[in-house]
C-alpha cells in the first residue's frame, strides 16, 4: 500500500492505494477524520464511434453501513440514487469532465463510495480529490489533478472545512475546485453575499486547493501508470475546406438570426444542402463528417463574430439583458403563480402552501431530516421543439431545480413567522438559455403573488465567456448557442444587496480571478436590471394569502397538555378534526397547529383547544359540569381535563343538608374560583358566583 497525506484545516487528509479495489484502473481511499471514501476509475479499451461528447459516467452511493445505519424502506438495501447523491453526482463530474486528453472517447466510469461517514462534513468534497487522484495514477489519459474543498464565513471570518455544527452559522458556504493553476467550478450560496466577499472565500479556497494537488502529484510519481495512447485525430482538411467553401456565407447571416426555431431551421436547411452538394461531387464522403465541419464552422463563426465583431446571435450587445415579461396570477386554483419571460425562455412557476404534515421526510447517513421548502424544476421535451418519451427528473432537473431552491432559500420567512411547508414547481415552457435562472425570477414572482412575506425579491441571470488567447469576452444573459459554444457557465442569484446562489462550470482549464471578479460585476449589474423588472410588476408580496391557501394558526402549549389535547388513544384531537374539519399537528415542543381553508372552521377548533390547555385563575366564574358526587361536596369539571372541588359549604349560601339534594352528575353548574393551593389542587364556591351574578344584575 502506497500512500500520501497532507494538512487541511488542521486535519490530516490521507490519500492511500494499492490495498484494494486493484483491479480497477485506478482506485484511491481518500481519508479525512473519521470520513473515508473508495474512488475508482475505469476506461473501455475501445473508442465510442459517432459521439459528440465524452463518454463519461460518475456516480457517488453514500453506503448506509458507513453511519452504521440499515436502509429504511421495505427492501433494506440500497437502492437507486437519492437526490443527493445524484447532486453529489454532478458536482464531482463538472470538475474532473474538462481535463481529459482531447480525442480520448472511450466509455469511463467514475464511483465514489462512501464507506465510513463521520462529522467532518466531507464526504462529497472528498469525492472530486479521491476521483481526481484515482485517475492520476490509472493509465487513463486524464491530463491535470483537481482538488476541492469547502469553505464557509462563520461570524466574519472565512473557514476551510466547516463540520456539521458549524453550517448553520455560515452565512456563505461554497464547494470550490480547481487545478493547481486555476479555479474549474464553484458551487454554493449564502445569505445575500458582496461580490469581493465571495471572491476572497474562493482565493481562500484555492490555497487549499493546491496543497491537495500536490499530495495527488506526490502519489501519482511514487505509483502512476504510464498513460495510454491517444489516436491522433486526423482531420479531413481537404473535406473541412470544402464545406467552409460550401456553406461559409449562407452560415454568416443565418447565425445572426435572432429567432431560434428559425435560426436552427435555417442552418438544419444549409447542412442538407451542403450535404447534397458534396455526396454528389463524392459519394463515397462521409456525411457524419460534413455534419462534424459544419458544427466546427458554426461554432468558429459564433465566436469570432462575438470576439472581433461584439455581434451576438440575437444583435444584444455583450451586456445587455433579453426583453422581459412578468405575468401574475396566471393559475385561479394556485396559491401563487407567474409566467416569467427572457426572451425565448418561459418559466411557469406556481406555489403552493401546505402544513408541516407535509413537510418532505429525508432518510439520509445524516440521519431523518425534514424539509419545509422544496422547488422542483421540470424541462419538457415541447419547451425546445423536440420529441423524446418523458421519465422521472433526470440529473440535470434535479441539479437546476436545487441550484433554483437554494438561490430562494435564503429570502424565505422562518417557521416562527411563517408556518408554512411551501413547494414550488417551474414548469419550462420555451427554453433559449438560463431556465435556471428564469425559475428563480419566477419563484420570486409566485411567492409574492401568494402573500409569502419574502424578505427580498431574489433574481438570477447565466453568464458566458469566449476566449481565444488573450482575448476575452465575458456575455451577459447568454443564449442556448452562446452556452453550447461558448467556454464557462457563470450563474449567480441574488438581491440588490447580495448573491445568494452562485454556480461556475467551465470548459476549459479554468478561469483567471480577473475574468471571475468582472463577469461577477456584470453579473450584479443584469441582476439589478431584472429586479427593477420584477419589481414593476409587483413591489411587494400581497398582504393577504390566497383565498385558496389553507390558514394556519398555532400555539404553544405545556408538554403536560399535550396528552389532554390527544386525549386517549387521540380520541380528543381525532374529535376536533370531525367537529370542525381541520388539520391539527402537535410536536414534542408543544407547538399545536391548526390548519384549514375556513376561518370559521379555523376559529371553532382554535376555541376548543384553547380551551382544553387553559389552566383555571381564581377569581374566574366557569360554567363547569358535576362530575362525581361525594359526602363533603362535588368534583366539577371547569375546563377540558381540569376539575375542583365543589365543597358542601359552598354550594348555596343556605345550609345544604346533602349535596344531592341541590346537585346530580351531569348537571351543569356556574362556580368560581376561590383558590388554586400549591399542589394545584382548586376549590370552587358556586355560592360566591351566585352573589357575583345579583351585584351585576343589581347594577
Amino acid at each position: 500500500m502506497t500512500s500520501t497525506d497532507v494538512i487541511i484545516s488542521e486535519k490530516n487528509l490521507i490519500l492511500e492505494t494499492g490495498l484494494i479495489a486493484k483491479q480497477a484502473d485506478g482506485s484511491v481511499v481518500a481519508r479525512y477524520g473519521d470520513t473515508m471514501v473508495l474512488a475508482t476509475a475505469v476506461a473501455s479499451r475501445t473508442t465510442v464511434e459517432g459521439k459528440d461528447f465524452f463518454p463519461l459516467t460518475i456516480d457517488y452511493i453514500e453506503k448506509a453501513y458507513a453511519a452504521g445505519k440499515i436502509p429504511g424502506g421495505f427492501l433494506k438495501r440500497e437502492g437507486r440514487l437519492s437526490e443527493k447523491e445524484v447532486l453529489t453526482s454532478r458536482l464531482i463530474d463538472r470538475p474532473i469532465r474538462p481535463l481529459f486528453k482531447k480525442g480520448f472517447n472511450s466509455e469511463t466510469q467514475g464511483i465514489v463510495s462512501v464507506l465510513s461517514y463521520g462529522d467532518e462534513n466531507i464526504a462529497d468534497i472528498l469525492g472530486i480529490t479521491a476521483i481526481s487522484a484515482a485517475l492520476l495514477i490509472s493509465d487513463i489519459p486524464f491530463e491535470d489533478a483537481v482538488a476541492a474543498v469547502r469553505v464557509g464565513r462563520l461570524d466574519g471570518n472565512i473557514v476551510i472545512n466547516p463540520g456539521f455544527d458549524e453550517m448553520a452559522s455560515l452565512d456563505l458556504a461554497l464547494v470550490v475546485a480547481g487545478t493547481a493553476d486555476a479555479v474549474t467550478m464553484v458551487e454554493g450560496g449564502g445569505f445575500e453575499i458582496p461580490e469581493d466577499v465571495l471572491v476572497a472565500a474562493i482565493d481562500r479556497a484555492h490555497e487549499e486547493i493546491k496543497k491537495i494537488i500536490g499530495a495527488q502529484n506526490l502519489l501519482r510519481e511514487k505509483v502512476g501508470k504510464p498513460k495510454r495512447a491517444v489516436a491522433e485525430v486526423k482531420e479531413n482538411e481537404a473535406l473541412a475546406a470544402s464545406v467552409k467553401e460550401s456553406c461559409i456565407a449562407k452560415m454568416q447571416e443565418s447565425i445572426r438570426i435572432p429567432d431560434k426555431l428559425k435560426r436552427q431551421k435555417t442552418l438544419d436547411g444549409i447542412l442538407d444542402e451542403t450535404i447534397k452538394h458534396l455526396t454528389t461531387a463524392d459519394p463515397e464522403v462521409n456525411v457524419r463528417e460534413i455534419a462534424k465541419y459544419f458544427e466546427h464552422l458554426e461554432q468558429d463563426l459564433v465566436r469570432n463574430s462575438i470576439l472581433n465583431e461584439g455581434i451576438r446571435a440575437d444583435g444584444r450587445g455583450t451586456d445587455e439583458v433579453r426583453k422581459i415579461d412578468c405575468h401574475l396570477n396566471m393559475l385561479p386554483r394556485a396559491h401563487g403563480s407567474a409566467l416569467f419571460v427572457r426572451g425565448e425562455t418561459q418559466a411557469l412557476v406556481a406555489v403552493t402552501l401546505g402544513t408541516s404534515s407535509d413537510e418532505q421526510r429525508v432518510d439520509s447517513l445524516d440521519g431523518d431530516t425534514y424539509k419545509s421548502f422544496m422547488l422542483h424544476y421540470n424541462f419538457p421535451p415541447f419547451s425546445v421543439g423536440e420529441v423524446k418519451p418523458l421519465r422521472s427528473p433526470g440529473r440535470r432537473e434535479i441539479g437546476h431545480g436545487a441550484l433554483a431552491e437554494r438561490s430562494i432559500k435564503a429570502v424565505l420567512p422562518g417557521a416562527d413567522e411563517f408556518p408554512y411547508t411551501i413547494r414550488i414547481v417551474s414548469d419550462i415552457l420555451e427554453s433559449n438559455g438560463s431556465s435556471s435562472m428564469a425559475s428563480v425570477c419566477g419563484s420570486t414572482l409566485a411567492l409574492m403573488d401568494a402573500g409569502v412575506p419574502i424578505k427580498a425579491p431574489v433574481a438570477g441571470i447565466a453568464m458566458g465567456l469566449i476566449k481565444e488567447g488573450e482575448k476575452v469576452v465575458v456575455l451577459t444573459d447568454i443564449l442556448g448557442l452562446e452556452d453550447h459554444f461558448g467556454d464557462m457557465d457563470f450563474k449567480v442569484s441574488g438581491t440588490t444587496t447580495g448573491i445568494t446562489a452562485f454556480q461556475m462550470d467551465v470548459k476549459i482549464k479554468g478561469v483567471s480571478r480577473e475574468i471571475m471578479i468582472g463577469a461577477l460585476e456584470k453579473a450584479r449589474l443584469g441582476r439589478l436590471h431584472i429586479l427593477g423588472k420584477i419589481s414593476e410588476a409587483i413591489a411587494a408580496p400581497r398582504a393577504d394569502l390566497s383565498k385558496n391557501a389553507p390558514r394556519i394558526f398555532q400555539m404553544k402549549i405545556k408538554a403536560e397538555k399535550i396528552k389532554d389535547v390527544i386525549g386517549s388513544g387521540g380520541k380528543v384531537i381525532k374529535g376536533i378534526i370531525e367537529q370542525t374539519g381541520v388539520k391539527i399537528d402537535i410536536n414534542d415542543e408543544g407547538i399545536v397547529t391548526i390548519a384549514s381553508n375556513d376561518e370559521a372552521s379555523l376559529s371553532k377548533a382554535r376555541a376548543i383547544v384553547e380551551g382544553i390547555v387553559e389552566d383555571a385563575q381564581v377569581g374566574r366564574i366557569y360554567t363547569g359540569k358535576v362530575k362525581k358526587i361525594m359526602d363533603f361536596g362535588a368534583f366539577v369539571e371547569i375546563l377540558p381535563g381540569t376539575d375542583g372541588l365543589l365543597h358542601i359549604s359552598q354550594i348555596s349560601d343556605k345550609r345544604v343538608n346533602k349535596v344531592t339534594d341541590e346537585l346530580k352528575e351531569d348537571d351543569e353548574v356556574v362556580v368560581k374560583v376561590i383558590e388554586i393551593d400549591r399542589a394545584g389542587k382548586i376549590k370552587l364556591s358556586r355560592k360566591e358566583a351566585m352573589k357575583d351574578a345579583a351585584k351585576q344584575t343589581a347594577t
